[in-house]
C-alpha cells in the first residue's frame, strides 16, 4: 500500500522544502521502504527550461529528457533514484493539458473550471504515483497564501480526503525567525502560517520549524498548543554544517520516527544511516583543501550551479579533500586578459560549465588558454567544451576567425547549431526558429569512448550514457585538425558523427565533455570525472 506525504511551506521561501523532503525520503529508504519524491511547482512555465537561472537556479535534466526542478537533483543525490518527467509538474503543463481536452471535447461541453477539472488533473498526477513505492513523498513549491498555489492546495485537500488518515500525511515546513531586539525565537509566524493552511481545509499533522538556533521545549509546546498538533509532531530543524548531516539531524530530532507512528507503522528498528555518517566524516575531516576556480557567467547565484557544485563536493568526499569553490565571473576577461591570472591565482583547477549565448563566451575561452598553458587541470562541461575547442582551434590548429553560429554569422563555424539526431532510433530535427523550450538535445544518450584514452581510463569502460542539454555541437569535420592540435576527441557518439569528449595529450588532465556529468553523481556514488578532476587538483597543487 502507498503511502502520500504532502509538504508544504509558509512563512517564506527558500526554508528547505526540497532538501527536507529529499532527507526524508532518504530516512525512510534507510528504514528498507521504497520511496518515491515528486515535486508540483506553481509557476505558469510549461517546464523551468526558458526560465533564466538567475529567475529560477538550474534546470535539473532527467534521463528520459525532462527539464525539471533543481530539487529533482536533491531528491537523486539523496536517495539514489532517477527522476522521471513524471516526478515534476508546473502550472502550466496542468493547464496545458486541461485545455488540450477542453479542445478535443473530453469534457462534453462542460464549462471547464478549476475546480473539478483542474484539480481533477493534479489529483490524476499524484494519483498514477500509486503503487509504485511505498511512500510517495509529494513536494508543494512556493509558500501556502500565494495565489498560484491554491490549486495544489485544493488538489492536495481534496486528495488526502479520498485517501484518508492511514494514506495521506500533510507536512508543514514553517521559520522560526530570532528576533536580536528581543532575544528569543518568535513562533507568531508559525502559527499564522498554520492557521491559513488550516482555512484552505488541511490541517498539518508534523511541523518542521526551521530555526539558526536550539528551540527551547517551552516554544514547541506553545506552538503545538495554538496549531493544534501533538507535541512530538512538532520538530525543530535547525541548521546544519553541510546539507549531507540533515538526514542524520532529521533523525536525531525523530522526524522519521514521527512520519511512521503517524501512520501507525513500527517504529522500533532503527534505520541503517553508516553510509551518512561515512560522509559527514569525511566532510568535516578532511585531509587536504583544493580549490577550484569555476568560470561561468551566473556566478551571482550559487544555485544556479547547484549540480556542479555538489559534485565537485562528491569528488572531494572521494578524494578526502574539502573542495572551496571560487566563483568567477566570466565577463571579466572578455575585453582583456591581463586580469586573468589575477583572478585566477591560487586554483588547483579551472572548471568551465554549462551556459547559453556570447556573453562571457570570450573570457571562457580566455580561462581554456590559461588552464592549457599554465598546466592547471581543466574541465570543460557542455559550452566548456565547446569554447576549449575554439581556444584550440585558434590558437593551435590555425583557425584563427573560429568561432560558434551561437555567437556570429561570420567566421569559420567549429561549433554550429545542431539541426538533426537520433533519439530512440527515431530522427529528430530542430530548425533555428523553432521554440526555444524543450527544443535542446535533453536527456540520456549514449557514447563511444575511444580505446587507451584517459576517459576510458576514467570511466573503467568504453560504452557510456550521459545526460545532456544543448543545442550546439561541435563540428565533426574539423577532428583532423584539432587531432593535430594535440586536442583528441576521444568520445562520439556510436554513430561517430557528434563528438561527446575531447581531451589534450600534452596536459596533465584537459577534459572537455558535450555533457553534463553533474546530473548523475551523488554523494555516495560520486561521479568518476568528479573523482578523477579532483584527484588531479590535489596533485597540482602538491607541485605549486
Amino acid at each position: 500500500m502507498t503511502r502520500f506525504i504532502f509538504i508544504t511551506g509558509g512563512v517564506v521561501s527558500s526554508l528547505g522544502k526540497g532538501l527536507g523532503s529529499a532527507a526524508l525520503g532518504a530516512l525512510l529508504q534507510a528504514r528498507g521502504y521504497k520511496v518515491r519524491l515528486c515535486k508540483l511547482d506553481p509557476y505558469l512555465n510549461v517546464d523551468p527550461g526558458t526560465m533564466s537561472p538567475f529567475q529560477h537556479g538550474e534546470v535539473f535534466v532527467t534521463d528520459d529528457g525532462a527539464e525539471t526542478d533543481l530539487d529533482l537533483g536533491h531528491y537523486e543525490r539523496f536517495t539514489g533514484n532517477p527522476a522521471c518527467k513524471n516526478d515534476n509538474v508546473t502550472t502550466g503543463r496542468i493547464y496545458t493539458e486541461v485545455l488540450a481536452k477542453e479542445r478535443r471535447g473530453d469534457y462534453l461541453g462542460a464549462t471547464v473550471q478549476v475546480i473539478p477539472h483542474v484539480t481533477d488533473e493534479i489529483k490524476d498526477f499524484i494519483r498514477e504515483k500509486d503503487g509504485t513505492a511505498d511512500f510517495v513523498l509529494c513536494e508543494i513549491g512556493g509558500t501556502v497564501g500565494d495565489i498560484e498555489s491554491l490549486p495544489f492546495i485544493e488538489a492536495i485537500r481534496q486528495f488526502g480526503n479520498e485517501m484518508g488518515r492511514d494514506r495521506a500525511l500533510f507536512l508543514h515546513v514553517t521559520l522560526l525567525p530570532y528576533i536580536p531586539a528581543a532575544g528569543e525565537l518568535k513562533t507568531k509566524p508559525t502559527q499564522h502560517s498554520v492557521k491559513e493552511l488550516m482555512g484552505m481545509g488541511i490541517r498539518p499533522r508534523i511541523l518542521l520549524c526551521r530555526a539558526d538556533r536550539e528551540v527551547p521545549e517551552a516554544e514547541l509546546r506553545k506552538i503545538a498548543l495554538f496549531c493544534n498538533i501533538d507535541e512530538n509532531k512538532v520538530i525543530p530543524a535547525l541548521d546544519a554544517s553541510s546539507i549531507y548531516e540533515v538526514p542524520l539531524t532529521y533523525h536525531k530530532v525523530g522526524l522519521d520516527t514521527q512520519v511512521l507512528d503517524a501512520f501507525g507503522l513500527d517504529t522500533s528498528v532503527e534505520p541503517d544511516l553508516s553510509k551518512w555518517e561515512r560522509i559527514v566524516d569525511r566532510i568535516k575531516a578532511p585531509e587536504i583543501e583544493v580549490t577550484i576556480g569555476v568560470v561561468g557567467k551566473y556566478t551571482n547565484l550559487a544555485d544556479s550551479y547547484k549540480s556542479l557544485n555538489e559534485a565537485l563536493t562528491h569528488g572531494g568526499i572521494a578524494n578526502k579533500a574539502r573542495v572551496k569553490i571560487k566563483f568567477v565571473e566570466a565577463t571579466l576577461f572578455d575585453g582583456s586578459a591581463d586580469d586573468i591570472a589575477h583572478e585566477l591565482q591560487g586554483v588547483n583547477g579551472i572548471l568551465v560549465p554549462g551556459g547559453f549565448g556570447e556573453r562571457g563566451a570570450e573570457g571562457k575561452i580566455k580561462a581554456a588558454q590559461y588552464a592549457r598553458e599554465k598546466k592547471i587541470p581543466y574541465f570543460g562541461i557542455c559550452f566548456g567544451l565547446q569554447m576549449a575547442v575554439l581556444e584550440a582551434a585558434r590558437h593551435l590548429a590555425g583557425i584563427k576567425d573560429a568561432s560558434s553560429t551561437e555567437f556570429s554569422k561570420k567566421g569559420t563555424h567549429v561549433v554550429g547549431l545542431m539541426t538533426e539526431w537520433t533519439k530512440d532510433n527515431k530522427k529528430e530535427k530542430r530548425g533555428k526558429d523553432a521554440d526555444l523550450g524543450g527544443t535542446m538535445r535533453l536527456g540520456a544518450y549514449p557514447a563511444a569512448l575511444k580505446e587507451g584514452s584517459k576517459v576510458a581510463e576514467i570511466y573503467g569502460h568504453t560504452d557510456i550514457s550521459e545526460r545532456h542539454r544543448h543545442r550546439y555541437e561541435v563540428n565533426i569535420n574539423y577532428k583532423d585538425a584539432l587531432e593535430k592540435a594535440g586536442f583528441i576527441m576521444s568520445g562520439t557518439s556510436p554513430d561517430g558523427l557528434l563528438p561527446e569528449i575531447c581531451e589534450r595529450n600534452d596536459h596533465p588532465w584537459f577534459i572537455g565533455v558535450q555533457y553534463h556529468p553533474e546530473l548523475k553523481s551523488k554523494p555516495f556514488d560520486p561521479h568518476p570525472l568528479f573523482v578523477s578532476f579532483i584527484e588531479a587538483a590535489i596533485a597540482q597543487g602538491r607541485l605549486v
